[in-house]
């Protein structure tokens, strides 16, 4: 067998790995076994570009260049991965997948230029077919690199997660879109350095404009979707590098990603158009100045006196939670309240934290059991006859301006309605607005009780009371 034919196989190998592993990923049962599925085919996938490379370098003089640089980007971006998996904590996850979403942009660039520069000898009308690649590959890889890196700027609070409403923004983003349009055509047609650079800096602005014309609140959907962006930057190289595995992955990251931002705005009352499109056909309206009145305080021991005459509990937990790193203690409250005979469940929001099932990791993380932990539409049928809602570090989520002001930047999202429940302590560091910039008129209802200070030292508080 030849090399080409040996790592054609093994590419094959590793592309149904990946969609073993994505298979595996969809059920909590099965999620451990759909990393590893994944570990494999990556391992496999670059042991067969490790062996073209070896055989280019025996069979040439060039080869040992190439080898030798795949060698060092494979150390250098291998030390850099361990040492990020390392250190990074749960909060820090979302935007350094927003980080790693801009590489991904970044690397379709550069290969759709390398494409031009060294384009390889055609016939015309394969010819055109490369450039159109080169040109769709550069566009895509583009505005993934910029709109990952202001959704890493927004997550990581380097920049207001407010919305960027310039005059005429739609028009400006359709305008970008003829261009790209009209550019390729003209591409096609006569493969001029500077219609690729005119591109280029077109797109880079583009992913600027588009995601930073999305609020805070949408965030969860645009990182889902800067997946399938870089999935479909990825494919987009792999035709240009004749490479079908990349191809292949390249699709199924795409079509995924797209998918799960699909579900995920349907979860929100969200137009999957619009909010792709950066907010197409949304204007940013300002929730009012309302006087809701005073809210009331409450200890972490007279929070355990209510948890101990309670007969059913529902925990909400948010970002917040992860920030304070208070899994852990909240696992265990549940444990405790469980072994009481108290009916113990976790409500989680579609978009709870700031990447999608942020919270079902953290909860797993500290071994929740899967059976207690469900999704809104489940528990928001129970609120009514629940005794106590704990709400840890979540804001936007449950506030019922989305429900009861249209006038809200979050008006017609569906929450979690705790404020149906007898009673509700809000665990919070303080009375700031959430990531949307939204008041949050639960806090100052007759049924809530705001518990100030770190999450995870009350439930600690909490647990020491019992």
């Amino acid at each position: 067998m030849t090399a080409d034919s040996i790592a054609g196989a093994a590419y094959i190998v590793a592309a149904l790995l990946f969609i073993l592993s994505l298979a595996g990923l969809s059920k909590h049962e099965r999620a451990r076994a759909g990393v590893i599925y994944g570990i494999a085919g990556m391992v496999i996938a670059l042991a067969a570009t490790i062996w073209l490379t070896l055989q280019g370098a025996w069979g040439t003089g060039h080869g040992l260049t190439g080898l030798v640089l795949l060698v060092a980007a494979v150390i250098v971006g291998g030390a850099i991965g361990l040492w990020r998996a390392r250190v990074v904590e749960m909060t820090g996850m979302p935007e350094l997948i927003a980080l790693l979403h801009s590489f991904v942009g970044l690397a379709a660039v550069l290969v759709g230029w390398n494409g031009h520069l060294e384009a390889p000898a055609l016939s015309p009308d394969l010819m055109a077919v490369h450039h159109a690649e080169v040109f769709i590959g550069v566009f895509i890889g583009a505005v993934t690199f910029t709109g990952s890196i202001v959704a890493f700027l927004k997550l990581s609070a380097r920049m207001k997660s407010s919305p960027l409403m310039l005059p005429g923004k739609n028009a400006i983003n359709l305008g970008a879109l003829a261009a790209f349009v009209a550019l390729t055509v003209w591409y096609v047609n006569d493969s001029q350095l500077w219609l690729l650079i005119v591109v280029t800096v077109l797109a880079l602005g583009l992913g600027w404009h588009l995601v930073a014309s999305i609020g805070g609140g949408d965030m969860p959907v645009v990182v889902s979707m800067l997946n399938s962006y870089s999935g479909w930057a990825a494919a987009a190289a792999g035709f240009l590098l004749n490479n079908d595995l990349l191809i292949i992955t390249g699709a199924l990251v795409g079509s995924s990603g797209a998918y799960l931002s699909y579900i995920m705005c349907k979860a929100m009352n969200r137009s999957f158009i619009s909010v792709i499109a950066g907010g197409f056909g949304i204007t940013a309206p300002a929730a009012a100045d309302v006087d809701h009145g005073g809210h009331r305080e409450i200890t972490a021991q007279a929070t355990a006196e209510m948890l101990t005459n309670a007969s059913s509990v529902v925990i909400t937990p948010g970002y917040g939670m992860a920030v304070a790193q208070a899994q852990y203690p909240v696992a265990e409250l549940a444990h405790q309240l469980r072994e009481r005979g108290v009916n113990v469940r976790f409500g989680i929001h579609p978009v709870a934290g700031r990447l999608p099932g942020h919270m079902n990791v953290l909860l797993a993380e500290a071994k929740v059991p899967y059976d207690i932990v469900l999704e809104m539409d489940e528990i928001n049928e129970d609120l009514g006859g629940t005794s106590v809602v704990l709400v840890i570090g979540a804001n936007d989520t449950v506030n019922p301006a989305s429900a009861e002001d249209p006038s809200s930047p979050i008006a017609g999202m569906p929450v979690i309605r705790v404020w149906e429940a007898e009673n509700v302590v809000v665990f919070k560091r303080s009375m700031a607005a959430g990531y949307a910039g939204v008041q949050n008129p639960l806090f100052f209802r007759d049924n809530s009780q705001m518990l100030f200070g770190d999450a995870k030292q009350h439930v600690e508080d909490i647990l020491r009371a019992f």
